[in-house]
């Protein structure tokens, strides 16, 4: 048998009421609870400053302190003063340790200019032959190198000639009988002057033949003289070595003035000015010097497509030498245009671009179109205009700087 137990006075509705009533008691309380805290707490407002470092101006805190990377304090920027997107922002540190230079771009004269390699040869026009005038044997050379300089008038061989030797004898000949027979029918006179005339038509000079008739003995050997002064660019006879008539013995190049020869592709033609001045580089010696295009070849390499032009330049101490290099620096005609220095320029397969100044140390990106090149400007065809403050030193490393903060090329996705 079971038996049950009853809580006496209290039935289930008032139990109830009672679980009701403290649930209640327990949120108010809860609410009254929350009400300081609420008074204590401040509302979160949104500033519009933002902390950088002056060394990484891609590190930006929204609260004070010091830089990850390099330690030092965070400074304040306003996010009003913030570059916009395509432009950075450099730091006054930044802009001097990189050497950021900045200029007004404006109008200024330039010029196409054709730089062509060229080389020193020998002027054809002062190169001369010292050839024999009578056949003989060539007992002695006074000159045996190529490259020695002969002056004018200097021996230049001995030669053995039987035909020399024999007119030599007719002249003393002819001397001793007009002494024996100076009253007879014969013109003497005019036998000796016929023979010396022949000696001298075969390069005895008038003091050698007045030596001849002085002595009443000839030489087997004849001295032949320089007819001219140079150096010796041939030699083209040895001792013991028989010449004849007319043969040229060594040949000499006066090197008083050069030729400077260049090569022209059939390109750059059209830009040559056959007629203008030009100037000459000599790297070797560091000089330059100008002089006029005299000789344009009128025919054209078939296999290298190339022509020659010619620039005659003195020499004056005989600084240069044949088979040096030059250069031919060819102007062309000048005019009046927007030009930058080369380096502000960026360059690559999308196109070319410079970095304008658009603030106080901000800087965006601009593409531009260029045009003629020549020295250290190029000129700017479109998209600058006359007072434009562009960077004309550290252009590349804003560019790098610019990638390095945003991790993309400023020029991705810009047009003209």
């Amino acid at each position: 048998m079971k038996v049950k137990y009853f809580e006496p006075g209290i039935s289930t509705s008032m139990k109830h009421s009672l679980r009701r009533t403290l649930v209640l008691l327990v949120l108010f309380s809860a609410i009254l609870l929350s009400i300081p805290a609420c008074k204590n707490k401040k509302a979160v407002v949104e500033t519009d400053t933002f902390y950088t470092c002056s060394m990484h101006p891609q590190i930006m805190e929204k609260h004070p302190g010091n830089c990850p990377i390099c330690g030092m304090k965070l400074i304040p920027v306003k996010k009003g003063n913030a570059p916009k997107a395509g432009e950075i922002q450099l730091s006054e540190q930044q802009i001097q340790l990189g050497n950021i230079q900045v200029d007004t771009i404006g109008k200024g004269v330039i010029g196409n200019e054709t730089v062509l390699t060229a080389t020193l040869n020998y002027d054809q026009h002062k190169l001369t032959a010292v050839s024999a005038r009578v056949t003989g044997r060539i007992d002695k050379l006074y000159h045996k190198n190529i490259g020695d300089y002969i002056r004018k008038g200097e021996p230049l061989a001995e030669v053995y000639s039987e035909e020399l030797n024999n007119a030599k004898q007719e002249y003393l000949l002819a001397l001793e009988r007009r002494k024996v027979l100076d009253n007879s029918l014969i013109d003497f006179d005019q036998v000796i002057k016929s023979a010396k005339t022949k000696l001298l038509l075969w390069g005895m000079s008038d003091a050698e033949i007045n030596a001849l008739a002085k002595n009443g003995k000839a030489k087997t050997t004849t001295t032949l003289y320089s007819t001219e002064s140079g150096y010796i660019t041939e030699l083209n006879a040895q001792e013991g070595e028989y010449i004849n008539e007319g043969g040229t013995i060594v040949q000499l190049a006066d090197l008083s003035t050069l030729w400077a020869e260049a090569q022209v592709y059939t390109s750059q033609f059209a830009q040559i000015n056959k007629s203008g001045m030009v100037t000459v580089q000599l790297p070797d010696i560091g000089k330059e010097v100008n002089g006029k295009i005299e000789f344009v070849n009128p025919e054209i390499s078939p296999d290298k497509r190339i022509n020659l032009i010619r620039v005659t330049i003195p020499n004056p101490n005989n600084q240069l030498r044949p088979g040096m290099s030059a250069y031919v620096v060819v102007k062309g005609n000048q005019r009046n245009v927007l030009s930058l220095p080369v380096d502000a320029v960026l360059r690559d397969e999308k196109g070319a671009s410079v970095w304008v100044q658009t603030s106080k140390n901000t800087f965006r990106n601009q593409m531009v179109t260029i045009g003629l090149e020549s020295g250290d400007r190029i000129e700017i065809t479109y998209g600058l205009a006359n007072g434009d403050a562009v960077v004309t030193s550290g252009a590349y490393l804003i560019n790098s700087e610019y990638i390095f903060k945003n991790g993309a090329d400023p020029m991705a996705g810009m047009k003209m």
